[in-house]
């Protein structure tokens, strides 16, 4: 789902409606402090913040970025400094603090689950993310995009109060070379906060063979799974035979790049089916292979809850309805190397002109890759920085070919995009599922549904099949 497109009003919406809401944890610091300054006229981020246990930090938050008449749209957001290996107080609380106020929002007035989604390969801030949306009662993490192997463990440890720790993953380590990533909630926090718990954890996982892997080898319990088929939207696991391509250039994806149900069923865990499930058949179809339900992104990121910009999201379901829409599956676009589904909308970075067209920045670096720097030291570096910079840190020239900058583009599609002078503005970067183009036969001449609508039509048209079928 990106960057805040499964924002709190949407989780929330769907735990309500029966499901497990899940917010992206993506970059959410980013997302928090931006919100503020356009000014937070609902007054729901405050009302959050409120409720957060250090006050001292809401009230430096509040002095820092919250602007009471919001900003011009011209004017530029004030940013956060990139992160470093080692992470400040001030730091960690400000991510503490966004995780909290996205759960909160999301579990506000209801009792319904709420998970939280991050991303294995954003690897610095993710212990102090877990600990922030722990503090608001989160009730399950979702994990992928990596090997979430040390997850389990840091979140038995947090929750009984302890430093959790995991490895920093550093390109050109060699044997014997480490690095560790630290998060002590003692350094926060004198006495254990009262009624912490310890969430349900999920694995995101695209093989069985690497289920059974998290299954017996995690730190920690891996309390189920979410199976994921390449057709799902955001980032896909690379295919095995990488040599291979379709007609216009996408991965090709083979029959061993699916995960065997029966094998993932055989770890007597509960999953979840995603990637093309998001219909009543495909819920039968994965409650029949023993799935607990399915994991559904495209149906619910094009939903009136949903965070993407209003006209972005008019714009791509007036091509669905048109029979015009396009997904493609990039290579190239994502700095992670994995590849990435992304829509083909006009006036977006899936437009050849609109990407060129980009000044090349890295202001966010959400996605840079830590490596080991010729004197040891540990640098950071991403593909879709300028390419001088990048080549300066020893990466391969060829490797800027085609990169986007996802970080500030998926900022952009939720309306959060950073102004750039001179009228002009980061271009947003839409990504979906492969089903999208079937969202047509959902809509049924609609111009728009809500979260409600979504899981109506997935659970009750599902049981009247099998009504039909008894």
């Amino acid at each position: 789902m990106g960057v805040a497109v499964s924002s709190w009003p949407l989780a929330r919406a769907v735990s309500m409606a029966g499901g497990l809401g899940v917010v992206s944890g993506t970059a959410l610091d980013t997302v928090l402090v931006r919100r503020l300054q356009e000014g937070d006229f609902g007054g729901d981020v405050r009302r959050a913040m409120a409720h957060f246990p250090l006050p001292d930090v809401v009230e430096e938050v509040l002095e820092r970025f919250f602007r009471p008449e919001g900003k011009a749209p011209d004017e530029p957001f004030e940013i956060l400094p990139l992160y470093r290996r080692v992470v400040s107080m001030g730091r960690e609380r400000l991510i503490m603090l966004a995780n909290f106020v996205e759960v909160f929002l999301a579990r506000e007035g209801h009792d319904g689950p709420i998970g939280i989604n991050l991303m294995t390969k954003i690897q610095i801030p993710n212990l102090a993310s877990l600990y922030g949306a722990m503090l608001a009662g989160v009730d399950a993490v979702l994990m992928g995009a990596g090997i979430p192997r040390e997850i389990p463990g840091a979140l038995d440890r947090l929750a009984a109060h302890e430093r959790a720790t995991h490895r920093l993953v550093v390109e050109g380590d060699g044997e014997g070379e480490s690095a560790e990533l630290s998060f002590d909630p003692r350094a926060h926090f004198a006495d254990p906060v009262e009624g912490l718990r310890r969430p349900a954890f999920l694995a995101i996982v695209s093989t069985d063979s690497l289920a059974t892997i998290l299954g017996r080898k995690a730190s920690g319990h891996v309390d189920g799974f979410v199976v994921e088929a390449p057709s799902a939207g955001g980032h896909n696991a690379p295919p095995r035979d990488r040599s291979s391509r379709t007609a216009s250039g996408e991965p090709l994806y083979g029959p061993r790049d699916y995960a065997d149900l029966e094998r993932i069923r055989g770890l007597d865990r509960p999953f979840w089916v995603a990637g093309g499930a998001g219909s009543p058949e495909g819920l039968r179809e994965a409650q029949a292979a023993g799935a607990a339900g399915v994991q559904v992104g495209t149906l619910f990121a094009f939903c009136e809850e949903s965070g993407i910009d209003d006209d972005i999201r008019r714009s791509v379901l007036e091509d669905v309805r048109e029979e015009h829409v396009h997904v493609f599956t990039d290579s190239a676009a994502s700095p992670t190397g994995f590849p990435f589904k992304v829509v083909e909308v006009e006036g977006t970075l899936s437009d050849g002109e609109v990407h060129a067209d980009r000044e090349r920045i890295c202001d966010l670096g959400y996605l840079r890759t830590a490596y080991r720097r010729p004197d040891g030291r540990i640098g950071f570096r991403c593909p879709a920085e300028p390419v001088e910079t990048w080549v300066k840190k020893g990466g391969a020239r060829e490797e800027t070919e085609g990169r986007k900058c996802v970080c500030n583009g998926l900022l952009a599609t939720v309306g959060l995009g950073q102004a750039r002078g001179e009228g002009k503005a980061e271009p947003p970067i839409v990504t979906a599922g492969d089903d999208l183009v079937a969202l047509g036969a959902f809509l049924s001449g609609r111009t728009s549904y809500s979260a409600a609508d979504v899981m109506r039509y997935l659970v009750s048209e599902s049981l009247q099949e099998e009504k039909k079928a008894e």
